[in-house]
């Protein structure tokens, strides 16, 4: 994995979307394989997870959708990430947010924003890579 996608995944966990969206495009634009989408689709999810603080509703739903589009191309582990489990997360997320609606979007339950799962030393061989 590139060391900024590490320090992406870090970020994330700390619930810095700003700061892991930029580390993690850092490592998308360096990286020159197919694996460069799933931090594409990650760094996504940070733009999701940020635009939802902010109360964003408009600018959540139209990034998540490009964020699943990204990561529905990975099998459920890759690289160490769980990407079944950040899809999972991120369609709860998004099933709360259209509940509330751009009105009540405050109300959010920020506890539902999840870190991205991932370990540094399974390292899952798919065809993409």
């Amino acid at each position: 994995m590139h060391p900024q996608a590490e320090e992406g995944l870090r970020l994330f966990a700390e619930g810095q979307y700003f700061e892991a969206h930029e580390a993690l495009e850092l490592a998308w634009r360096e990286e020159t394989g197919a694996v460069r989408d799933l931090y594409r689709g990650i760094l996504q999810a940070a733009v999701v997870y940020l635009h939802v603080k902010r109360g964003n509703y408009a600018g959540a739903v139209k990034v998540y959708g490009r964020c699943m589009k990204w990561l529905n191309q990975w099998p459920e582990t890759c690289r160490g990430v769980d990407v079944e489990g950040l899809r999972q997360d991120l369609n709860k997320v998004m099933n709360e947010v259209k509940r509330l609606g751009p009105q009540r979007l405050s109300e959010f339950d920020l506890s539902l924003l999840k870190s991205v799962k991932w370990e540094t030393k399974l390292r899952a061989i798919t065809a993409r890579e």
